[in-house]
């Protein structure tokens, strides 16, 4: 083979292998990033330290890593210092409690998405805060779980959250996440009575919340 058929040789080699690569590259494009709906309303299931309990969210998607929300929830707001005991017949009792305390806290805020473009979209981390009033009712413990509704007495306070959480999978009609929230509620008076003579007036609680929704 003479020197000017190698050199036409080797740069039909070069120009095939350029042009497959290009091809290659056509049948495997980098993933565009997902588009979720932007408004979410749901549901949270509670879990903490103060017992269990239920609230509802709407999200409002701001932009591309930012989420503006409202959300609402209800739990019970149990001392520290308080020690639940059963007896012989399986009756749950606690000593020294004078009233049962329930927290109804309304928060605004926002939650910031982390790793956007890092990670793939079936985990979407992020970071929230939220503020607002919040509803503080006591009942009087020696009284009947419902019946002491009667003898309610009611307080209003400011609080709020901060927490960390994430949302799974790629579904665009229903959301499943999960997170962690420190709620600090204050109240500008004497606060309440869980246990006899023993009075609190910041309300700290932290929970672990299971959000089920659906994208719109």
């Amino acid at each position: 083979m003479s020197k000017d058929m190698k050199k036409l040789f080797v740069i039909i080699l070069l120009l095939s292998t350029a042009t497959f690569g290009q091809k290659i590259g056509k049948l495997a494009p980098e993933a565009e990033p997902e588009v979720f709906p932007p408004n979410t309303w749901g549901v949270d299931i509670m879990f903490g330290d103060g017992g269990f309990g239920l609230g509802t969210f709407y999200r409002k998607t701001l932009s591309e890593n930012i989420t503006g929300f409202i959300d609402f929830s209800v739990s019970e707001s149990k001392d520290e210092k308080e020690m639940e005991y059963v007896d012989y017949f399986g009756n749950s009792f606690t000593v020294g409690k004078e009233n049962r305390v329930f927290i109804f806290p309304l928060s605004f805020g926002a939650q910031y998405r982390l790793f956007n473009g890092t990670i793939t979209d079936n985990l979407r981390p992020y970071i929230s805060a939220g503020v607002g009033p919040s509803l503080i009712i006591t009942t009087p413990y020696n009284q009947e779980f419902f019946k002491a509704f009667s003898y309610a007495e009611t307080k209003v306070a400011l609080g709020g959250y901060i927490g960390f959480g994430a949302n799974f999978g790629l579904s665009k009609n229903n959301l499943v996440g999960i997170n962690f929230r420190y709620y600090l509620i204050h109240m500008f008076d004497d606060g309440v009575e869980n246990l006899k003579n023993r009075f609190r007036n910041d309300l700290q609680h932290i929970y672990i919340s299971l959000n089920i929704g659906l994208m719109y």
